[in-house]
């Protein structure tokens, strides 16, 4: 009797474990013809290597928010030592080499949009300034463009402030500030923008391409009837469901990996300070739960078009209000609260953490268990929304 038992229980291990191994089969073959129809879709593929290299490269190189090559008419009246090192003081790439007008040029330049600041220096200017008076330089700005203009009064006021102060201690016996502010910047010592931006577009495409991807998949299988196919194969919702999410989160990931050391460190010359197997590591617990959001709105729209509207509606506020455009710090106390929730929020701060600081595992882990939780909520939700659309469609 004791015989027969340890049999029969050996024969049940091992139906077990020919069970798993089926499981495991099935969903390696279904992920390959994910693959397989993936690399028949140009238009995707197209889009993959846009987002992975050129996207990458415009956003690091194009930042409108900055100043950048700003136009700039200097009228100067005084024509002094002290005004010719202010004229110099404006320089690439922050402004365009100044051209020196005279005052009917800058209101016509003005009125033409041809100048976005005009400088009026007034005539003994240097002479007033070292007899103690406190004469004025007078700014105008071309407010309509938006993205330059209050950032460049601020550089305006710095450069004239401290050109005025440079010639002052120069022609004064002032003694040296008792205390000095020393600043260290890490990660970007040259606070050159192309860094920052070129790494948060990498972060912005894993999120957007891997939604997409698998929101596509889904949709792609309905309009070519192929979700009937599978709904006769001894296949479960839940292998069909996870077969998608690695697959289409392999491509994200690997495409991702290839940006970072071709794109970013290759031609945009951005050291990487951290690990980027860790960082690699927290993209793929991202990509799961990407993933899922991107097989939820697949089960929803019923087209492509339905499902890049409902795409956009979700990915703007993510991608936002997660970190990596503004600073949480500034957004209002509830917003802050509500974005923990996403995994973007989480994945940001574990990535800036990583590829800018070099961060190690005794650092992130809190992202990466935040990560690995929400990842499997959405992974559920999406499933049981998963079946519910295949038991409609059997």
């Amino acid at each position: 009797m004791k015989m027969n038992e340890v049999d029969r229980g050996a024969r049940r291990n091992g139906a077990r474990r020919d069970s798993a191994r089926g499981k495991l089969a099935n969903v390696f073959h279904l992920g390959v013809k994910e693959l397989r129809s993936l690399a028949r879709d140009v238009a995707l593929l197209i889009l993959i290597v846009w987002a992975f290299s050129l996207g990458v490269h415009t956003a690091a190189t194009s930042m409108p928010e900055s100043l950048h090559h700003a136009s700039i008419g200097i009228v100067d009246e005084d024509r002094s030592q002290l005004s010719a090192r202010i004229v110099d003081a404006f320089q690439p790439p922050y402004f365009r080499p100044p051209q020196m007008i005279d005052l009917n040029q800058m209101d016509r330049g003005m009125d033409a949009g041809i100048y976005t600041f005009t400088l009026n220096i007034p005539p003994n200017f240097q002479r007033d300034l070292l007899a103690g008076r406190k004469p004025s330089i007078q700014l105008n700005v071309d407010a309509t463009q938006v993205s330059q203009a209050f950032s460049g009064a601020g550089y305006i006021q710095a450069i004239g402030a401290s050109e005025v102060a440079d010639f002052l201690r120069h022609y004064r016996a002032s003694t040296s500030e008792a205390a000095s502010l020393a600043m260290r910047v890490q990660f970007n010592p040259n606070l050159t923008r192309s860094w920052f931006g070129s790494v948060m577009e990498v972060i912005n495409q894993i999120t957007m391409l891997s939604i997409i991807l698998t929101g596509a998949a889904l949709i792609r299988e309905r309009e070519h009837g192929t979700v009937e196919h599978l709904l006769v194969m001894p296949v479960t919702p839940f292998e069909i469901m996870l077969a998608k999410v690695w697959s289409m989160g392999l491509v994200v990931l690997v495409a991702a990996a290839l940006s970072l050391l071709l794109v970013v460190q290759g031609w945009l010359q951005v050291p990487i300070e951290g690990s980027l197997a860790l960082f690699l590591l927290g993209a793929a617990l991202h990509l799961f739960a990407t993933t899922s959001m991107g097989i939820f709105f697949g089960t929803v729209a019923r087209s492509m078009p339905q499902l890049g509207l409902l795409i956009i509606l979700v990915l703007m506020p993510l991608q936002i209000l997660s970190g990596g455009t503004t600073p949480r710090e500034s957004m209002p106390e509830l917003v802050q609260q509500i974005m923990l929730a996403a995994p973007t929020t989480h994945f940001v701060s574990l990535a800036q953490a990583i590829l800018y600081r070099g961060a190690g595992l005794d650092i992130v882990w809190p992202q990466l268990l935040a990560i690995t939780a929400i990842g499997s909520l959405f992974f559920l939700g999406a499933l049981a929304r998963f079946r519910r659309t295949l038991a409609q469609m059997a």
